[in-house]
């Protein structure tokens, strides 16, 4: 049996060119288990980790639990983990988050009855 199979090379040539054959490309591949600082306090906490993802559409949506109470959770949408106002990779010290010029003293969920805030749109 030869090691080089010709028809093979030949179809996996045809599904390089074919788009609708080929597989997209994950939108945030290394989500699950990340672990992100909030620059301002959520529900009293600044450490979460991402434990779960939902994919909608073109949305794709983190849910995150706090790392210091399980029962903090919520849904966001993962992009919003890519604004450096709102989160920081991995779990940062709050001198390290002070030192990116956010000095996070207020909260971003003080009241669970509120509307959720204009800069962070949350989906529980």
């Amino acid at each position: 049996m030869p090691l080089f199979n010709p028809n093979f090379a030949i179809a996996a040539q045809e599904l390089y060119r074919c788009p609708t054959l080929m597989p997209r490309k994950q939108k945030f591949p290394h989500l699950i288990g990340s672990k992100w600082t909030a620059q301002q306090k959520i529900d009293g906490w600044r450490h979460f980790q991402a434990v779960n993802r939902k994919n909608q559409g073109q949305w794709v949506f983190a849910e995150m639990v706090s790392a210091c109470d399980p029962t903090v959770r919520f849904w966001i949408n993962a992009k919003l983990l890519k604004d450096k106002r709102i989160w920081q990779a991995g779990w940062r010290s709050l001198q390290e988050v002070e030192a990116a010029g956010i000095d996070g003293s207020e909260s971003l969920m003080p009241d669970p009855d509120r509307a959720v805030t204009s800069s962070l749109h949350l989906h529980r």
